[in-house]
Parts: C-alpha cells; sequence; structure tokens
C-alpha cells in the first residue's frame, strides 16, 4: 500500500494517525463508525438488565466447599447421625468363632500278593481289619479298583558302576527301554536321573515319544556320586501333591555316597510322603559271580528293602534279562489292580503326629484268614500298604 506522499512531514497530521489510517484501511466514514458503537453499547447493557431480571442460572457452577462440622465422641459428624448396623460385633460376646472339621477319612490302597507276586483278587470286605496305633477302625468301604498308572522313573546314573558300555550300563538301558514299551497309552511316567542331583528328563506324559526322548539322554555319566536319598526324597515331596493312585520306581545300585540327608531322614520323609516305592536292584549277575559281596552292596539291599516295605511297595532283584518282562507285568498287576480301603479314624486329635497303619485279613473270629489255591492247598500271601501316615494340624 502506498502512502500519500508528506504524510508524516506535517506534525498536525502526524498526531491524528490513528484516526485517519483507521479510516483509511477500513474504508468506513467516522460518522457512521460512532453511529455503530452506540448501538453496540446499548445492546449490550439491555442484554445485562435482561440477565438481572432473570436470576441465576441452573447449570453447573464451580464447586462450592462446604465447612466441616465438628465430630462428637462416636466418631460421627454431628449432622449425621450413625449408621445402624446388625453386624456389629458385641464386645462381651467373646473371641471370633473358629471352624474346625471333626471327619478324618483315610483311604488306603491295598495289594494282597501271593508268593509269585501275583495278585490275589475277590477276598470279601468283612475280611479286612485296620489297625491304626494298634486300634480297630472302623471301615467304611472296600472298593477293588483299576486304573493307568502314575509313576516316576527315577533312574541311577553315574560313573560308579554305568561307565560308557559296561555291564551294567547294558542293563540299565535294557531296564530302563523295557519298562517304556510296557506302558499302556494312558499310563502317565516322568523319567529322572540323578547323580550329584536329581534332573528330571522329562514331566509325567503320556506320550511315548518325549519319554523315549528322554531315555535317548541317557549315554555318558558324568559324575562319580550317586546321592539316591535325596533324589527319592525331592521326587516324593513333587509327588505327594497328586491325587490318585502313583508310585517310584527306582532303578539303581542301591548305593548312596554323599546325600544331605541321612537314612533316617529319609525314611521318614518317604513315609510322610505316602508315595509307594518299588525298586529295581542292578547288579544282579555281577554280585553272583562275585562270590562274597561286599558289606556296601548287602546294606544297600536292607535299605531298598526298608523303604520299600514302609511305603507299601516292592523290592526286585532280577540277575537275567529274561526276567525283565516278569517284574513289570507284577509291577502291573500291583499297581493296575488293588483294594482301596476307607476308614474314619477313631483319633479326632489334629496334631501332626505320625499313626502308625497295619492292615490284616482276619475271620469272623478275628484269627488270621488262611488262603488256598485252586488245589486247597494253602498260599502264603503278604499285605502291601503304606506304614502310616502324618495327621493333619488345626486349622482356625
Amino acid at each position: 500500500m502506498a502512502y500519500p506522499t508528506g504524510w508524516f512531514a506535517n506534525p498536525q497530521r502526524t498526531l491524528a494517525l490513528p484516526r485517519l489510517w483507521y479510516s483509511y484501511v477500513t474504508g468506513t466514514p467516522m460518522r457512521s463508525l460512532r453511529m455503530i458503537l452506540c448501538v453496540s453499547a446499548l445492546a449490550t447493557l439491555t442484554g445485562f438488565l435482561a440477565a438481572q431480571d432473570q436470576g441465576p442460572i441452573n447449570g453447573p457452577g464451580q464447586p462450592v466447599a462446604k465447612p466441616k462440622q465438628p465430630a462428637d465422641a462416636s466418631g460421627q459428624p454431628a449432622d449425621q447421625a450413625p449408621i445402624p448396623s446388625q453386624y456389629k460385633r458385641n464386645p462381651d460376646a467373646g473371641p471370633m468363632p473358629t471352624f474346625k472339621s471333626d471327619v478324618d477319612i483315610v483311604t488306603l490302597d491295598v495289594a494282597v500278593i501271593g508268593p509269585n507276586g501275583q495278585f490275589i483278587p475277590q477276598i470279601p470286605a468283612g475280611n479286612f481289619r485296620v489297625l491304626e496305633d494298634n486300634v480297630p477302625q472302623q471301615i467304611r468301604k472296600v472298593d477293588m479298583a483299576q486304573a493307568p498308572l502314575t509313576i516316576a522313573m527315577v533312574v541311577e546314573f553315574t560313573e560308579i558302576f554305568q561307565r560308557l558300555y559296561s555291564g551294567v550300563w547294558f542293563q540299565t538301558q535294557q531296564l530302563v527301554w523295557t519298562f517304556a514299551n510296557s506302558l499302556k497309552p494312558e499310563d502317565y511316567c516322568a523319567v529322572i536321573t540323578y547323580a550329584m542331583k536329581p534332573e528330571i528328563l522329562t514331566d509325567f506324559t503320556t506320550d511315548k515319544r518325549k519319554i523315549q526322548e528322554a531315555l535317548q539322554q541317557l549315554t555318558i555319566p558324568t559324575w562319580h556320586e550317586a546321592n539316591m536319598f535325596d533324589a527319592l526324597v525331592d521326587t516324593a515331596d513333587r509327588m505327594s501333591a497328586i491325587e490318585g493312585r502313583k508310585a517310584i520306581l527306582v532303578i539303581t545300585s542301591g548305593i548312596d555316597t554323599f546325600s544331605k540327608l541321612t537314612y533316617d531322614q529319609t525314611r521318614k520323609k518317604l513315609q510322610e510322603a505316602g508315595v509307594p516305592i518299588y525298586a529295581i536292584s542292578l547288579m544282579g549277575l555281577q554280585r553272583e559271580l562275585m562270590g562274597s559281596e561286599p558289606i556296601g552292596l548287602l546294606q544297600a539291599d536292607n535299605e531298598l528293602n526298608t523303604f520299600a516295605k514302609e511305603t507299601g511297595g516292592r523290592t526286585f532283584f532280577p540277575k537275567f534279562q529274561g526276567e525283565y518282562p516278569s517284574v513289570f507285568n507284577d509291577l502291573r498287576q500291583t499297581l493296575g489292580t488293588q483294594y482301596v480301603i476307607t476308614y474314619s479314624s477313631s483319633n479326632k486329635a489334629h496334631d501332626g503326629s505320625f499313626r502308625k497303619i497295619k492292615v490284616e485279613l482276619v475271620d469272623p473270629n478275628g484269627k488270621p484268614l488262611p488262603i488256598k489255591d485252586q488245589k486247597g492247598k494253602p498260599v502264603k500271601y503278604a499285605i502291601l500298604t503304606k506304614s502310616g501316615y502324618k495327621a493333619p494340624r488345626e486349622v482356625e
């Protein structure tokens, strides 16, 4: 935009610059501008007077803080009455009630086997007698149970006896693979090895492919230690929370070299866990050829027998490969078919103590029940069950 020539040269015109500049830019005459301003002011005044006649606006506005009322001794504000409650605790009513269970149901898996390890069926329920701490118990029911196996195969794999391609190494391979092939599709199996410490190669599964992949890892042992006590207790503790029938199959020499737990501690913990232990001893043929067996191996046999007996399992001492299928058949018969005895404990104390259990077969007069074979000859039999259980503690 071009300004008029000599515009800023005249002082009088310079003082009038704002007014003249506004008129020049807008192109509005000054008289018309004054009229517009007067009309706008009049309209604003009219709206203000109308708002005064209308009163306050009812819409939302700024929050207003209410002065806090002083509280009385009861803790309630002075302008509010306390809310009545029918659940208000009476201080004279004493302590709060506790809830306890007076029903102590104990379930036992019992196997009655003959001299060759075969299961003896069709024993009447009335011939069973259960003693808890030498006190006869009232049996509620006796059932026959057939169920898939839930078993953890615990395998000793160390450099002590199982060096690569040694005789005991081949024996271990034959045992684990024979057992894996004997599993049915519905059986659950876990594979655990131990040397310095237990190692889970596969968790419980019905997939035989996973079990075979786990067994393929048994190639070269790396440790010269065999901590059997720690491995058994660790496995039993893990399995104690599994519902239903379960067992541990340990394939071992029975030797323990460096466990943190002692023999007595291991016995106690295995009894409390309540998982039956079935043991297969290694080196049967080698020991037969020795003539006089080392005292360490004889002691290992006694320890395996004790663990199996106190948990309701069995111990096998095969010498030849041809015995392996019959061992696993006996194991399946013992685990696959059992009597399930349910009784209510007469000891209602929830003190966490260990209670010993004994199961007997008796006639109506309370004497030992004789069992005869098909030819009428008396048959020696054994009753397999756990040696006891740990009583619950009070829960409040």
